[in-house]
């Protein structure tokens, strides 16, 4: 049985979620009162609490049903960063342009989309493995690439493939920019809702955590 499927946790619920990345540092303080740090891991991990997201009744039922279909945490399923879900800055509109995902050599035809977070040296590169159908744009040495005979797209793994006459040569740019969904699952076994507690205003704890698909 796969262990992802590939449905989008509701997106009214999500938009209203707290949550962002976690990073894991281990810092010791020296004798000297100097400290030194360690990058225990080299990709952030986002979490969330979608209960935040939750306005109605309606909202928990349908919560309720996702996470049945999901059996709980077993199944992984797309959730939509409120806050982080384009190549772009969140106001604006994906373009053919916006994130640099290789350099053409006249035989590789394949590219991983990733989005690049900083500039220089320290910019930490993500990558992107769950982009929206359709929202894919691509461009080669700055030419958006518009024929659909010119690439494909696995939106399950990120993956974009020239075809056999549009492979870029050797020394060209190749772009995208595209909105793109988080693999994730329940952090959680199971949910717990009083309704009396929820119409007084109290909100349930709905965790989700970030997973490698």
């Amino acid at each position: 049985m796969d262990s992802f499927h590939e449905v989008r946790f509701p997106v009214g619920v999500s938009f209203g979620a707290t949550g962002g990345p976690e990073r894991r540092n281990e810092i010791v303080a020296l004798t000297s009162g100097r400290e030194r740090r360690n990058l225990r891991f080299a990709q952030s991990r986002r979490h969330f609490d979608a209960g935040t997201g939750v306005r109605s009744l309606t909202d928990l039922y349908e919560i309720i049903a996702f996470f049945e279909a999901r059996r709980g945490s077993f199944h992984g399923f797309r959730f939509r960063d409120p806050s982080d879900m384009k190549s772009c800055p969140p106001d604006n509109a994906p373009s053919a342009t916006d994130q640099i995902i290789g350099t053409g050599d006249a035989a590789t035809a394949s590219f991983q989309l990733i989005k690049r977070y900083g500039s220089g040296a320290d910019s930490y590169l993500r990558r992107i493995c769950k982009p929206v159908e359709n929202s894919v744009r691509v461009s080669v040495d700055g030419m958006e690439r518009s024929d659909p005979a010119d690439f494909t797209v696995d939106h399950e793994i990120g993956i974009v493939t020239f075809g056999p006459s549009a492979i870029p040569a050797n020394g060209q740019i190749v772009r995208a920019g595209y909105e793109f969904d988080v693999p994730a699952r329940f952090d959680t076994e199971r949910i717990a809702i009083s309704l009396s507690a929820f119409k007084a205003g109290q909100i349930p704890s709905i965790p989700i955590v970030e997973i490698e698909p």
